[in-house]
């Protein structure tokens, strides 16, 4: 069977470029404004009688492909611009310029179908006053002029986002738990071993086309979100051949050209990937050479070298490279390709970040309880690297549209932590952590669009994803000060230790959408229907190993440097150092999920409202095996599935052609994740404490509410306010309890009931009105309020739900001149302060004492990016976190003598300073 799939793909491949050589009858051109000259972005360009057209990229360019020779009319529309209508005669390929008048009226809205393009940010905001669902997004052309480097600092330009650990999304205050994420249409697998999230750092910018969030269900979306459903949608169809490179550098005044500490790493970590100098030989399940009673250091492969090496790190390096081909066969059709290749090299220090965690406050001594009382220096260096290539295929009669999109990730990252404090007993340690991680993703859709006549229409996708998270040998040790000798010692061989782990995930899914629109004299209702399903399957193994020596280390050992010393060769063998297995089949897990959905809807244009009512039904089946017990394999499924419908209804009036109102409701779900119902604890380093599941979970219901207004002055500008209010039952919440009187376990509980409601403002205006020709001004934030409520007599109190941010503020100055090709962005970010730990009570009923919720407080990023461009030359020089103030996270104890602020964790990041240079062909 595999063999037969290689040669038909092969085949398919063959033909794809044979045909990408054969040349046929097409039209391009430039749309500017007659009086400035320059391009108009998002020009609606359409051939009379047929569904036919496209819209203007950046510069103003189009082209539409698939015809045949012939004459035509064409016609030129732009909101706030005279109509232009041209008739046309193509032999071959033609090229033309057409240059629109301003106008004073009103537009009516222009209806494109085939090759909109929706990478601009006209075409974004265009997409956002007609769509059925409360959304918004960013562009690529908003992309370019920010120089975001990945998916992650993209989206936080969008509002009512935020960001957390540098990668997770939050929407509307509500964790990553609560986001559902597509690429290209199609399901994502969570790239985290234990949180229910997808990594949007791993996506580079340069591949992106868009991003939109929807906010407000609808039946043909998945239930499963509730904060937002993110569609990250990669680069589309080329309007144009081309063929780019990019080179940039970076720097970070705290890292580079300064002393940076690592371990020896394998020949491909510069791709990504450890390429098994770091694995168990065999992979994660191998058999290894026994000794005593455990196993042999020598002779299993294993890398044993702890040395800490030094280097001075010269600079960031980035390197990208998009190429596209659109060619039209003789009968019209069209085979168009595209694709991306990027990679990047970079660096980041982090020197004397506090790294603390507390007991509850010493009333007594009136002075904190520190469990932990530490300072960390971290050094992380990360490579990533990527690749898309995407296929689209249109018949000469422009009512199919076939593509096939790839997507490939791969990051790798090695950091290095030394830590020096004090741990809950107040005896002095140093500790250190090595630390690899590689992650892959693969994200694959063969996706097909037909227009069925004047008044049916069906799309169809089936897609596979892939991402594995592979762990191999993350190393520590611990050494603990002898106060009789004043010596650092190993205390217990337990100290040193070493891990493995592996995440494997696979999602197969499939979705067919239906549309018929309806005409009875001005009522034109339109009737939707669909289908999805999707099969996941995941497998997480781990292997834990500690040090051991028969009889026990002797004491001239104990007092050895432990990497330079203690751990060499010599030391190693039946009579020394040896591996010892610590066998907990409990933290092994598989599970397999099935999602049935069906969905039906009706869009009810009735005068100035349009309704948008209907229903989805989901059927989610869900297997975990995981083992009873520790020292064998004794898989046991547990399994849970739920049936439910989801009803939404979302309803628009609209003013005029300016002005309109929204109102929706709908109600959502969260279910556990596989990680979050399995027995599997998992150590944390940062956290010094273990994470574990709760096979008791339930999954959260959600009812939905918003109400929103918005003004599109003209185009490109927009200006919105919208009301949310979102009430769950039984939210899923990160928790953490104390076991062994230090210890904390980290782990997830249903509370009672929770409540988040808000307010976001949107806007989005050119700055001509009061002289500043040119210019234009982003501003967006967002005002939330939550409250988790928990069962009367449980440990947790009422507070605001994890991570939620009673505030949000993104603000973005823009300047750009086409003729002059000088841009600039001057850009502003903060979030109010959040929890991010949860506190606890400690101690029995009428003797509790409280430890407080841990918060990250609230810092202003401030970028400034200016690039300049000369012919096909692009150069592009940013300046990131220009006040680089303290990343801080704290807690606040209230004492008899006033509040008490304790930081938990703090450092300071640097500032960054970036240059690209980009050249097109």
């Amino acid at each position: 069977m595999m063999k037969i799939q290689m040669k038909g793909m092969s085949l398919m491949v063959i033909l794809l470029m044979l045909a990408l050589t054969v040349q046929a009858a097409a039209l391009r051109g430039t749309v500017t404004d007659k009086a400035t000259k320059e391009p108009l972005i998002g020009a609606a360009v359409q051939l009379s009688g047929t569904s036919t057209g496209a819209i203007t990229d950046m510069d103003g360019n189009f082209e539409l492909a698939g015809l045949r020779n012939g004459t035509y009319k064409l016609i030129i529309s732009y909101i706030s611009y005279c109509t232009q209508t041209v008739e046309v005669t193509i032999n071959g390929l033609l090229e033309m310029k057409v240059e629109l008048e301003p106008d004073n009226q009103l537009l009516g809205e222009v209806v494109v179908v085939a090759d909109a393009k929706k990478n601009t940010e006209n075409a974004i905001i265009a997409q956002q006053r007609t769509s059925l669902v409360m959304q918004t997004g960013v562009s690529a052309q908003q992309i370019t002029k920010t120089q975001d480097k990945d998916a992650s600092e993209v989206i936080r330009r969008v509002p009512g986002i935020s960001i957390i650990e540098e990668k997770f999304v939050m929407v509307r205050g509500l964790s990553q738990r609560y986001n559902n994420v597509w690429i290209n249409n199609s399901a994502v697998p969570s790239s985290e071993a234990d949180a229910r999230a997808f990594s949007f750092d791993i996506i580079p910018s340069s591949q992106l086309d868009n991003m939109l969030v929807v906010k407000s269900p609808a039946p043909e979306y998945p239930a499963d979100f509730s904060g937002g459903f993110i569609l990250v949608n990669t680069k589309d169809v080329p309007g144009s051949n081309l063929f780019a490179v990019s080179v940039g550098a970076g720097l970070n005044d705290r890292t580079h050209f300064k002393d940076f500490r690592y371990n020896r790493g394998s020949g491909t970590d510069f791709l990504g990937f450890d390429h098994g100098f770091r694995s168990l030989k065999g992979g994660i399940n191998a058999v290894l050479d026994p000794m005593n009673n455990g196993y042999d250091l020598l002779n299993n492969g294993l890398n044993n070298d702890w040395t800490v090496k030094r280097r001075k790190p010269m600079a960031d390096l980035s390197l990208s490279m998009n190429f596209s081909r659109r060619r039209v066969g003789s009968n019209g059709s069209t085979l168009a390709m595209l694709g991306t290749v990027n990679y990047s090299n970079s660096y980041k220090t982090y020197l004397d970040m506090d790294n603390n965690l507390f007991g509850a406050y010493d009333t007594t001594h009136d002075r904190s309880n520190y469990l932990r009382k530490s300072v960390d220096d971290q050094y992380n260096h990360q490579v990533r690297a990527g690749a898309m290539l995407n296929f689209t295929y249109v018949p000469a009669s422009g009512n199919s549209r076939y593509e096939f999109k790839n997507i490939f990730n791969q990051l790798g990252k090695d950091r290095y932590t030394y830590r020096k404090g004090t741990d809950a007993q107040n005896d002095y340690e140093e500790s250190a952590e090595y630390y690899y991680q590689s992650r892959t993703t693969y994200n694959g859709q063969f996706t097909g669009k037909h227009t069925l006549g004047e008044a049916d229409k069906l799309d169809w996708s089936a897609g596979y994803s892939y991402a594995n998270r592979n762990m191999p040998d993350r190393r520590r040790y611990t050494t603990v000060l002898n106060t009789e000798t004043n010596q650092l010692e190993v205390e217990n061989l337990n100290e040193i230790n070493r891990e493995f782990s592996r995440l494997d995930e696979h999602i197969l899914s499939a979705n067919v959408n239906y549309q018929h629109d309806f005409s009875f004299g001005d009522f034109t209702p339109v009737l939707k229907a669909g289908a999805y399903t999707e099969y996941r399957t995941r497998e997480y193994n781990t292997r834990f190993f500690i040090y051991s020596w028969k009889n026990g280390l002797p004491g001239a050992y104990k007092v050895m440097n432990v990497p330079d010393e203690l751990l060499q060769e010599k030391n190693y063998g039946e009579n020394g150092l040896y591996l010892l297995e610590q066998v907990d089949w409990r933290n092994n897990y598989e599970g397999n999920n099935l999602l049935s959905a069906g969905y039906a809807g009706v869009n009810l244009p009735l005068g100035k409202w349009n309704v948008y009512a209907g229903v989805r039904f989901e059927h989610n089946g869900m297997e975990l095996v995981s083992h009873t017990q520790k020292n064998e394999k004794s898989p046991t499924s547990v399994f849970y599935t739920y049936n439910d419908f989801f009803p939404s209804v979302n309803a628009a009036y609209r003013l005029n052609d300016k002005h309109q109102f929204r109102l929706s409701y709908g109600r959502t779900v969260n279910r556990p994740e596989f990680r979050e119902v399995s027995s599997s604890v998992y150590y944390d380093f940062d956290l010094a404490s273990n994470v574990q599941g709760n096979y008791n979970l339930k999954p959260a219901y959600i009812d939905n509410l918003d109400f929103g207004y918005e003004l599109y002055p003209s185009s490109g500008e927009l200006v919105s306010v919208s009301l949310f209010y979102k009430r769950f039952k039984n939210p899923i919440e990160w928790t953490y309890t104390v076991s062994g009187g230090t210890d904390l376990v980290y782990s997830y509980i249903n509370a009672k009931g929770a409540d988040n409601y808000g307010v976001e403002v949107d806007i989005r205006k050119n700055l001509d009105f009061i002289g500043m020709r040119h210019f234009s001004l982003s501003l967006n934030g967002a005002l939330i309020k939550s409250k988790v409520k928990f069962e009367p007599g449980a440990k947790e109190e009422d507070r605001p739900m994890q991570g939620q941010s009673p505030y949000l503020i993104n603000a973005g100055l823009f300047y750009q001149h086409a003729g002059s090709g000088w841009n600039a962005a001057l850009l502003y970010n903060r979030i109010g302060k959040r929890i991010i730990g949860v506190g606890r009570s400690l101690g029995t009923a009428g003797n509790e004492v409280r430890v407080p919720d841990s918060y990250e407080m609230p810092r202003n990023a401030v970028d400034l990016s200016v690039s300049k461009k000369i012919g096909d030359l692009e150069i592009k020089v940013a300046m990131r976190d220009l006040l680089a103030e303290r990343v801080s996270f704290k807690q606040f104890e209230e004492t008899a003598h006033g509040e008490v602020k304790q930081i938990t964790r703090q450092y300071k990041p640097g500032h960054n300073f970036n240059l690209n240079i980009n050249y097109t062909f």
